[in-house]
C-alpha cells in the first residue's frame, strides 16, 4: 500500500492506495513547528484506528507547498516507517510538459492535479480548478502541456481578509446562499464571498478557453474543499475530490 500526502496552507491530506483504490483519506491541520515525532505518531494512530498495520504501507509520497515542513515529514518517514519518501518536485517524471517561465516556480500540487487530470480525462484541452486556500485555475492542453495558471484568494482566505480588515465584520460560515442580496451582515458577507468566487472563476475560465485554447471548449476538472459547495451551479464538468493524492501515486508510480 502507499500512503499519499498533499502538505497545503491549511491541511495535510492524506489517503492510503492499494493499487489505484483510495482505501482511507484523512486530514490534519498544518501549521508551523510541526515535529517529526507529531507527524509520525498522527500517521501511525490515524492507519491503525482505520483498521490497516502501518507495516502494509511499502511506500510514501508527498507534495508540499509548506516547505517548512517538508523536513519533519521527511524525519517522520524515516523513523516511524522506515521509508524514504518519494517528493513530488522539480526534476522528477511527470509526463507533463511544463511551459511556464519558470518550471520552479509553479505549486507541486497543481502539478499533481494535472498528472491525475490528463490520465483521467486524456487528449483533452483542460482547465483544473482547486478551491482550497488559494482558488488556482490551471490550463492543461490536450498534449500534456502544463501552459499556466490564475491565482484567486480561495473563500476562507476572503472571509480572513474581510474580518480583519473591517472592524464590524468576523467570521461566518461559507456555504451557497439562497440570495445574492443579504438581509443581513452574514448573508451580505456569505452571498459575497459565494457569489464573487463563481463569478470570478467564470471570468478566468472564459478568458483563459479564449486566450489559450482558441474558444475550442475545455473540460473543466475542480477538486478542493470548497469545490462541492458549486455542484448545483453546473460551472464544472466533474468534481474530483482526490485529484491532488491520485496524481501524486501516478507520479510515484512514474519514478519508481
Amino acid at each position: 500500500m502507499i500512503l499519499c500526502l498533499d502538505i497545503g496552507n491549511t491541511h495535510i491530506c492524506g489517503g492510503v492506495f492499494k493499487d489505484a483504490k483510495l482505501l482511507l483519506r484523512f486530514r490534519h491541520a498544518t501549521y508551523s513547528g510541526l515535529t517529526s515525532d507529531q507527524l509520525g505518531v498522527f500517521l501511525k494512530n490515524t492507519i491503525r484506528e482505520n483498521n490497516f498495520d502501518s507495516e502494509q504501507i511499502t511506500a510514501i509520497a508527498f507534495c508540499s507547498v509548506v516547505p517548512s515542513i517538508d523536513y519533519s515529514l521527511r524525519a517522520a518517514c524515516k523513523k516511524y516507517f522506515q521509508l524514504d519518501p518519494f517528493v513530488l518536485q522539480t526534476g522528477v517524471k511527470t509526463e507533463i510538459k511544463i511551459k511556464t517561465q519558470n518550471p520552479t516556480e509553479g505549486g507541486t500540487d497543481i502539478i499533481a492535479g494535472i498528472i491525475a487530470a490528463t490520465n483521467l480525462y486524456p487528449q483533452k484541452n483542460l482547465i483544473v480548478l482547486d478551491l482550497g486556500t488559494v482558488t488556482t485555475i490551471a490550463a492543461a492542453s490536450k498534449n500534456k502541456e502544463f501552459l499556466g495558471v490564475a491565482f484567486i484568494p480561495g473563500m476562507n482566505t476572503a472571509m480572513n481578509a474581510l474580518q480583519t480588515s473591517a472592524a464590524k465584520l468576523f467570521p461566518v460560515e461559507i456555504i451557497k446562499p439562497q440570495k445574492v442580496v443579504g438581509r443581513s451582515t452574514v448573508e451580505s458577507m456569505q452571498a459575497g464571498l459565494f457569489f464573487g468566487q463563481l463569478g470570478a472563476i467564470k471570468e478566468i475560465v472564459s478568458r483563459i478557453t479564449k486566450e489559450a485554447f482558441s474558444q475550442e471548449i475545455p473540460t473543466l476538472i475542480a477538486t478542493g474543499g470548497f469545490a462541492h459547495l458549486f455542484e448545483s451551479e453546473k460551472v464544472f464538468d466533474h468534481i474530483e475530490p482526490d485529484l491532488v493524492l491520485q496524481g501524486i501515486r501516478l507520479a510515484y508510480r512514474l519514478n519508481i
